[in-house]
Order: C-alpha cells, then structure tokens, then sequence
C-alpha cells in the first residue's frame, strides 16, 4: 500500500496491519469517485491550484504566440518563440525529478508557482520601457526562463500526489486531472485571443494573477514530506547522475511500470499527431477547408472529457487490463476508419453528405479511448512507484513525451505530405492494434487481472 499511510487516511483493516479482504478492498472503492477526492482537503487545493496554472500556461501559450507575431510581424519569431517555450522540457525534465525526489514537493510546487508569476509579469512591465516596447530577444529570454521554471512543477505534483490521496481514488483524480488538461487547453485558446484583442498585454496581468493564486492555494495545502536524502559525499554532478540512473532503474526492474509507462507516452504521442495532422486530415480526407478542423478536434475533445467522467466515477469497477488493452485496440481500429471511411463515403453519392458527421463521430470516439488509454496508465504508474523515485520517474515521462514525441510527429507530418495522410493515420492504427494484440497476454499477467488484490501482490 503505497498511498494510504503519507494520505493520513485510516482504511481500517490497513492500518491494523493485515491485508484487506477483496470484499473490504471492494467496500472501500464503491465511494471513491470524484465527490470522495475532492472531499481529501490536500487534493482539493492541489486540483484547484492546478485548474488555475494550467489555465494560465495554456492561456499564455496562445498569448506568446498572438505577442511574437504582433512585435515582428513574421512567422519565424513565433516559431523560435515555440521552441523557446518547449526545448525546457527536454533539457530540464531529468534535473527537475531529481528535485522533485530530493526537496519538499510542496516548497517546489508553491515556489514555481509564484517564480512563474513575476516572470510572467514582467513582460508588460517590459513594454512600459520605451527601448523594449518593440524589443523581442527579451521576450524569448523570459520565455524560456517561464518554461524553465515550470518544469519542476510538473513532477513534483505529478508525485505529491499519490501522498494525498488514497490508492483506491487515485483513478478518479487522475480523470480530474485530464478534465483540467483538457479544458484549460480549450478555455485557454478561446480567451487569448479575445482578452489579447482587448490589450495585447492584458493576458499577463490575468496570468500572473491565476499563477500568483495557484501558489497561494497550494502553501495551505497540507502535503507530506518525500523521504529524507541521506549525505553520499559526491559531488553535486555526480550525485545527480547517480539519482537519474536510479529512477531509469525502477523502471527498468519492473515489467509492468515499463509497459505503462511506454503506453502513456503512446496515447499522448497520438493525441499531438492527430493535432498535428487534423488540417490535413479535413482537407484531404474529410474534404473541407483546414480552418475547418473543429470538426474533429471538438468532437475529439468532448469525448476525453465524458471518458474522464465515467472513467472516474465508475472505472474502479472495470478491469485495468481491459481497459488499456482493449485501448489500444479499439484506438487502432478507430484510426483505421477515419482513414479510410470518408474517403470510400466521398465517392458514393448517397453517403457524401455524412462524412462530416461521420468523422465528428468517429473523433469523440477516439476521444473516449485516448482517455481509456492515459487515465488508467497514469493511475497504475502512480499507484505502484516508490515514493523516492516517482519524482523522477514522471520527469522521464514528461522528457519522452516533449522530446522524443517530436521526432515521431515531424516524421508522420512529413510521410502526410509525401504518401498521404490517410495512409499515415492507417498505418498509426495498424501499429496500435497489433501492439494491443501482443501485450493483451502480458498485461493480463501483471496486472493480476485488473483486480484490487492484483495490485497488491506488485506493490
């Protein structure tokens, strides 16, 4: 039971020392949806802080974007300003899980916060000095230093946590968890453009006030400490090595910490590809305009949303095993339509009419399984890393994911463009289900059935 004693909640038949009975196990879990994480006082701070700084990170993504173009007038600068923007994660994301393991997670997490703040403010405070206005290297500085901070965010919520909450609600936080991401993606895209159009600047003031209240939400919330470091005598390079080596060695050691961590890198890495190619894809196979591509993406999004609900509120009751399994499956094969229906429906009068509605249809649908796949991957990933390495652990996974997501991505952008974006999402589907097909025996294996009891015997 890795959660349970750092939460401070008394399970009963835990805390008295023996294991508890699965009709015990399954008395517990019948409560645990999203009313019982958000009655866990530490959680409810540490969602609503993150609710308020993923809202202004997404916000600010947009507004940097709307600021580059606005100073230079040209597409390079916003491009570099992207790049700024993201090669921190790549860079940082080891260095910030050895920090998330080794200092007080909250402290990180409050400090962060608060550093974003005034980084962020300081780029309308900027534009009042008459030699800066117009200035965009200093823009890129800040840009990259507001990245650079937020990276040891990430970890150190991602393994705080599991220390608040309850193993068995750990999949109904994880699900709040992708309703924030999700959202404030949305939410974030709308606003910056209408409060940019308003002030160019106002979106910073309005994020520096959400990063300033996040960090204010989360100095009262009340998160356990990570085990104390014992003192090596190496020297501070070399201690960090030994630390990242460590982490990539609890994952290594465990089969099933390895295959879900891959997975989740895997729904994540199909969710940027299909941002990615979603212009191509409504011109070229759905056969409207690129401005157009609401028409997946919305419908897209809307059903991560409803697989977020279900999945926490009525998850614990399925079979973890089946539900990534039969993920990544049903992912594939839901890949395999939208790439190849509409082009067929296109070419047969009676259907022609439908393919926009097929399509929207078909993306909430892939909707539902990106969240099928990340929820129950983040989950067990938490549920079954020791508390001294998880940091790391999920810095490796915020590295993969931001780094080595792109080469993948520019690859399958740039086969679009040469043998066709529908035989690129084929393809994407094919290797999907035929990798749910060969792991459906293992997962079955190590995941002792998708069962409460199965997760005991790996923890």
């Amino acid at each position: 039971m890795l959660c349970t004693a750092a939460s401070g909640s008394s399970l009963g038949p835990v805390a008295s020392g023996r294991e508890p009975s699965e009709l015990e196990e399954a008395l517990e879990e019948a409560g645990a949806g999203f009313r019982y994480v958000l009655g866990q006082p530490a959680f409810r701070l540490i969602w609503f802080a993150q609710l308020a700084s993923q809202l202004a990170d997404k916000f600010l993504m947009f507004s940097l974007i709307i600021l580059a173009y606005h100073v230079t007038g040209g597409s390079t600068p916003v491009a570099i300003t992207l790049l700024a923007y993201t090669v921190p994660a790549v860079a940082i994301a080891p260095l910030a899980g050895v920090f998330a393991d080794r200092y007080d997670r909250k402290q990180i997490m409050v400090g962060t916060n608060l550093g974003r703040a005034i980084l962020i403010a300081l780029i309308p405070l900027a534009s009042s000095v008459p030699s800066l206005r117009g200035d965009y290297p200093h823009l890129l500085v800040i840009t990259f230093l507001f990245s650079a901070v937020g990276q040891l965010f990430s970890p150190a919520e991602a393994a705080a946590i599991p220390s608040v909450v309850p193993r068995r609600g750990l999949l109904a936080a994880n699900s709040l968890v992708l309703v924030t991401m999700v959202s404030t993606l949305v939410v974030g895209g709308v606003l910056a453009p209408l409060v940019s159009r308003y002030d160019i600047y106002a979106p910073y003031w309005l994020a520096t006030l959400l990063f300033a209240v996040a960090g204010t939400l989360l100095f009262f919330a009340r998160i356990p400490r990570g085990e104390a470091f014992a003192r090596t005598g190496r020297r501070a390079f070399h201690q960090v090595a030994v630390e990242l080596r460590d982490g990539m060695a609890a994952l290594r050691a465990s089969p099933v910490l390895l295959l879900t961590f891959y997975e989740l890198a895997l729904a994540l890495l199909v969710m940027f590809m299909m941002f990615t190619l979603a212009p191509a894809y409504v011109s070229r196979v759905i056969g409207i305009t690129e401005q157009d591509t609401y028409v997946i993406l919305l419908p897209a999004t809307i059903g991560a949303l409803v697989s977020a609900v279900l999945l926490g509120q009525f998850g614990r009751y399925v079979d973890k095993a089946w539900l990534l399994v039969g993920g990544l499956v049903a992912t594939g094969l839901t890949l395999i339509v939208l790439a190849s229906a509409p082009q067929a429906m296109r070419h047969l009068p009676e259907l022609r009419g439908g393919v926009r509605a097929f399509g929207a249809g078909f993306s909430f649908l892939l909707g539902v399984e990106f969240g099928a796949l990340m929820i129950p991957s983040l989950t067990y990933l938490m549920e079954n890393t020791e508390d001294h390495v998880r940091g790391r652990v999920f810095a490796l996974l915020f590295m993969v994911i931001n780094g080595a997501s792109a080469v993948p991505v520019l690859l399958a952008a740039a086969l679009a463009d040469t043998v066709g974006i529908d035989r690129v999402i084929a393809l994407l589907g094919v290797v999907l289900g035929l990798t749910g097909v060969s792991v459906a025996g293992f997962a079955r294996r190590v995941f002792g059935g998708g069962t409460a009891s199965g997760a005991h015997k790996l923890a």
